[in-house]
């Protein structure tokens, strides 16, 4: 591999990552592209392809179809729909692994239930999914249970008392004590 340069135009971009509710309306959505300016024209986006998807079968795995130029590999659980875009010359089998690393975090951290409901009321750590698998763009991880780890270290409760914690959570708690008592 000597020789060989990484810039932006051979690793593979994600245009946007969506996670829509059963009728078509955001839960949560990240956009790393310009393709989209306004706020009206990523909702009306989130319309099209929702209206394009909502009828076709993709809770078994996940399906790709083809629109306004970009790849959108999607899959549906309950009333949760799943969406990666990339333009038309990316690959699809990346953009399937962006998907289902998301998918596999989200239902990690819901503990299995994967619903809208469970999907509101746990946001945060859905957004901090979206900011681990992808960072302008450029996908920077993809197995599901690294992003769940990252996510949940992201979210320990200091507060929380040690007997409560998990024993990952609580080294990790002890860790950043004693890391900040060295840098005083």
């Amino acid at each position: 591999m000597a020789g060989f340069l990484l810039n932006h135009d051979s690793c593979p971009v994600v245009k946007n990552i969506l996670l829509l509710d059963s009728e078509g309306k955001r839960v949560a959505v990240k956009y790393y592209s310009d393709d989209w300016p306004t706020n009206s024209a990523k909702l009306a986006f989130e319309k099209s392809i929702f209206t394009k998807t909502q009828k076709t079968n993709a809770r078994t795995e996940a399906e790709i179809t083809m629109f306004e130029n970009n790849i959108i590999v999607y899959k549906f659980v309950q009333d949760l729909y799943f969406f990666v875009t990339g333009g038309d010359d990316e690959n699809e089998l990346v953009l399937a692994t962006v998907l289902q690393g998301f998918f596999d975090a989200v239902t990690l951290l819901l503990r299995n239930n994967v619903d809208q409901r469970e999907a509101l009321e746990n946001l945060d750590l859905i957004l901090l999914c979206l900011d681990e698998i992808v960072d302008g763009g450029m996908v920077l991880e993809t197995d599901g249970s690294i992003i769940a780890g990252k996510v949940s270290s992201h979210n320990l409760d200091d507060g929380a008392p040690l007997s409560e914690q998990t024993i990952t959570q609580a080294l990790a708690t002890a860790r950043e004590h004693l890391t900040r008592s060295l840098l005083r």
